[in-house]
């Protein structure tokens, strides 16, 4: 078996765009492992001189989908390897990967709940990833999504949210918008706080396993306002990048 370090090329087979500056990419991987939610995958990018580029990416796709990864990435100006699957990638693309990676922000069924999942903009790939391998086991663990993002052209997998929601009265999800809240919205209008963390601890119940992404100014103040709540620092996982102003 292939180490997960070992460098591999996979195939783009699919592109779906997720918004604006979003889109999520599918590979067909030769050597495919089995990984777990919340893991990663490594891209690198090889120039004709060749120059490298490489970068860490969140496995967006369940562990039960067989023989293939899908991977979400959010268009970063002056990015250098983002703005190439962006402006450059086709479906057929050929590109060097390595994974799955990570060992301390992963999440699987059989490891129950409740389970509070909190994401600031495109820090809710890997959570969805476990959102996604929830479903596929039919898992009924009390759970809630609590989703920041700018404005409501900017929340990822919108759509597909709803659905998994509609489907299982034990999973909720709440978004905020902190930028701009369209006519009729019935979500919160802020940055994460203590009174928004009350309310979606109590949709659950229970002393929760917690997993935080995002920004980190986001991930520090949730995490602190959820000690502040008495939750167990012990059973908090974060991941955290730079600023993106969610």
């Amino acid at each position: 078996m292939r180490a997960p370090l070992a460098w591999q090329i996979a195939t783009v087979t699919s592109i779906r765009q997720e918004t604006a500056t979003v889109r999520s990419f599918t590979f067909a991987v030769p050597d495919w492992q089995p990984h777990l939610a919340g893991q990663h995958y490594d891209i690198r990018l090889t120039a004709a001189d060749g120059y490298q580029a490489q970068r860490s990416y969140s496995i967006a796709s369940e562990p039960m989908r067989i023989g293939e990864i899908a991977l979400t990435v959010e268009r970063i100006e002056g990015g250098e390897v983002s703005t190439y699957f962006h402006d450059v990638a086709t479906v057929g693309e050929r590109i060097e990967i390595r994974g799955p990676i990570g060992g301390y922000f992963v999440w699987e069924a059989a490891m129950g709940g409740p389970l509070l999942l909190i994401a600031g903009g495109s820090g809710v790939v890997p959570l969805m990833s476990m959102l996604r391998h929830r479903a596929g086991a039919g898992a009924k663990i009390p759970t809630a999504l609590l989703f920041s993002s700018r404005r409501r052209d900017d929340v990822i997998y919108f759509d597909e949210l709803e659905s998994l929601r509609a489907a299982d009265p034990t999973l909720h999800v709440f978004h905020t918008l902190t930028r701009e809240q369209p006519p009729g919205w019935s979500g919160y209008g802020r940055r994460i706080d203590r009174s928004m963390l009350v309310d979606v601890l109590a949709a659950i119940g229970g002393p929760p396993r917690v997993f935080v992404c995002g920004p980190t100014l986001l991930v520090e103040a949730a995490t602190e306002g959820l000690v502040g709540l008495a939750v167990d620092p012990s059973q908090i996982r974060t991941e955290r990048f730079g600023p993106t102003g969610v």
